[in-house]
């Protein structure tokens, strides 16, 4: 699970960089029940915050990367920004935003992989990151699709020192590795997996790996109504997985995919 205490190497911050902002707030507001709150003046709404039950649970701002395509960034909590990316470079990855400060709040960086998956980490100043997570409506896992497993564990394992853990999906699915934050952390800190796939089955990505965010819903299905009533689509599901809930893959109206999932009671 994901909490709020952010463990180095764990999901700490996250936010959508989208082509329209405004269209954005109004489908997430949909489909996750997020109020916005721009943090800019006037109608154009460049970027903000989206807060659930008045906790922030995400940002929100304008896709201004040429050629980027829309997508959630998940960011890593660090404890220095500058010496991530020397281990980033070092284990072959990219340094795309060099550290930078925002004000007190704190220090970011974006990265990308050896296979090209972008990912950031977030040194933390006065804003430790998100204020609700493992609850409806906010973030409760986080996802790497990849051609090779195998390199993305030595990489990640490398940066942030996260362990692994294989288990294999029922039905012949394939091997799907779960992230525990650091070797002194217990597996009930896991917050994540990675799971390889054939480069075909990465095109949203032209091939590349993909990160993408996990949200907690209380109806899976009806979070999947909402998604298409508000121009989304759905990649996979709903679909039960044994052990972890009801499931689906979105892509939202500017193809930034995300998943709902409706936990199985504990």
């Amino acid at each position: 699970m994901i909490t709020t205490d952010f463990a180095p190497g764990s999901p700490c911050w996250l936010d959508l960089g989208a082509p329209d902002v405004p269209a954005a707030a109004a489908f997430y507001g949909a489909v996750l029940g997020w109020d916005y709150e721009s943090m800019g003046e006037g109608e154009d709404m460049e970027g903000g915050m989206f807060r659930k039950d008045g906790k922030i649970v995400a940002g929100l701002g304008k896709l201004t990367e040429e050629g980027a395509r829309s997508a959630w960034m998940i960011y890593y909590n660090v404890t220095d920004a500058d010496a991530t990316s020397q281990a980033v470079e070092s284990a072959g990855g990219t340094v795309r935003v060099p550290p930078m400060d925002l004000d007190e709040w704190g220090r970011m960086a974006q990265y990308s992989d050896p296979l090209g998956g972008q990912f950031a980490v977030w040194q933390p100043g006065t804003n430790k990151g998100v204020d609700l997570v493992d609850e409806p409506g906010s973030l409760s896992w986080t996802e790497l699709y990849t051609s090779d497993a195998s390199a993305a564990k030595e990489f990640y394992g490398g940066v942030f020192g996260w362990q692994f853990s294989d288990m294999e999906l029922p039905g012949g699915g394939g091997t799907y590795s779960l992230i525990t934050p650091a070797e002194k952390q217990p597996e009930e800190r896991m917050h994540g997996g990675l799971m390889e796939l054939p480069k075909e089955n990465l095109a949203l990505a032209n091939g590349r790996p993909y990160w993408h965010p996990v949200f907690n819903v209380t109806d899976c299905d009806a979070a999947v109504a909402k998604v298409t009533e508000n121009g989304g689509s759905v990649q996979m599901g709903p679909e039960d997985a044994e052990g972890v809930g009801r499931l689906a893959v979105c892509l939202d109206p500017s193809n930034a995919d995300f998943v709902v999932l409706t936990p199985t009671p504990s």
